[in-house]
């Protein structure tokens, strides 16, 4: 006996005494009922002892099954939305993906930056998101490539008290269709006013740049535009994915001026960037190349200067202690 349930056991777990399909118990059903209706005798059915009566009507219907949502598959069908966050060379610096297209591709610029809240809304490019974004308590700037969002904070803000606020916004714009990226009509700049307009939203920090400064440029001799094609083939690529981009201002006196953007801005290793890998790189390619000269806005140079000056303030306190102490 215990050998017999072992082997039924075993039956049942391989599928051998599989439940029946729904055809298979249907065509049961209606054998049932013909034999059942052989011994029918006016509007009464004669069942052998021991066997439940079956009508005809009953035994030809197909069994119903009844329909039932499965919460697994309702969760599935959802749309979800996965922001994911990198991190950048920048610690005072993030990088956003929210997987979908942030700058519009109808703007040639490979990128948008905005460095203060006015130029959130100023022309060319408003954006409520940006405007929302360096509304944030120690958020400094924001930078739009053509697929990811760079946040820029203070020094002394931890991320920890303002990257759920920001991670928020950022997915209740995402969510609701908004349009990140607005194409605004600039000021006209034939009048006095609108060029004092449009001079005061390039100083604060909007859109500088309209056109790819790394695009072709007829007008380029061979060694810029050689230049060009190596930043945009071999660096750009790199900068963008630590979240930011790189400009061409220039080539002068042998020197290449570049101004970097996003993460790359306020990199304590953009120096290194700029000579350990730009610098090498462009004059090992191009022999007309001497260097690399980091290009600044004119709030970064102050920045850099104050930052010299406090430097050397250190240097002077430190070597008067030590004069005291000997």
């Amino acid at each position: 006996m215990p050998g017999n349930l072992v082997r039924t056991g075993a039956r049942i777990l391989s599928g051998a005494w599989a439940r029946p399909s729904a055809p298979g118990r249907a065509a049961a059903a209606a054998s049932l009922a013909v034999s059942s209706s052989a011994t029918q005798t006016g509007n009464t059915t004669t069942t052998p002892p021991g066997m439940r009566s079956v009508t005809t009507a009953a035994a030809t219907a197909r069994p119903r099954i009844v329909s039932q949502s499965s919460p697994l598959k309702s969760f599935s069908q959802r749309r979800t939305l996965f922001i994911r966050t990198d991190t950048t060379p920048n610690r005072d610096a993030l990088k956003f993906l929210p997987g979908v297209e942030v700058k519009p591709s109808s703007i040639s610029s490979p990128f948008i930056e905005y460095l203060t809240p006015r130029s959130t809304i100023a022309p060319p490019y408003p954006s409520q998101l940006a405007s929302k974004l360096m509304s944030v308590d120690g958020v400094t700037s924001v930078f739009y490539g053509a697929d990811f969002i760079t946040v820029t904070k203070a020094e002394d803000v931890l991320w920890e008290h303002i990257k759920p606020e920001i991670f928020a916004l950022i997915t209740e714009a995402v969510t609701s269709g908004e349009k990140l990226v607005f194409i605004a009509d600039k000021p006209s700049q034939t009048s006095a006013a609108g060029g004092e307009q449009a001079a005061a939203d390039r100083n604060e920090g909007g859109a500088e740049g309209e056109l790819d400064s790394l695009a072709y440029d007829e007008n380029d001799d061979e060694t810029v535009g050689m230049i060009k094609e190596l930043l945009e083939t071999r660096i750009r690529p790199t900068i963008q994915q630590d979240g930011g981009d790189i400009e061409f201002v220039g080539f002068k006196g042998g020197q290449v001026m570049l101004k970097l953007r996003g993460a790359c801005r306020t990199c304590d290793s953009s120096t290194a960037t700029l000579k350990d890998g730009i610098e090498k790189m462009l004059s090992h390619y191009i022999e007309e190349v001497e260097g690399v000269t980091q290009v600044l806005d004119e709030a970064e140079e102050i920045a850099v200067k104050e930052f010299a000056k406090f430097e050397e303030q250190l240097k002077n306190q430190k070597r008067s202690n030590m004069e005291q102490a000997a």
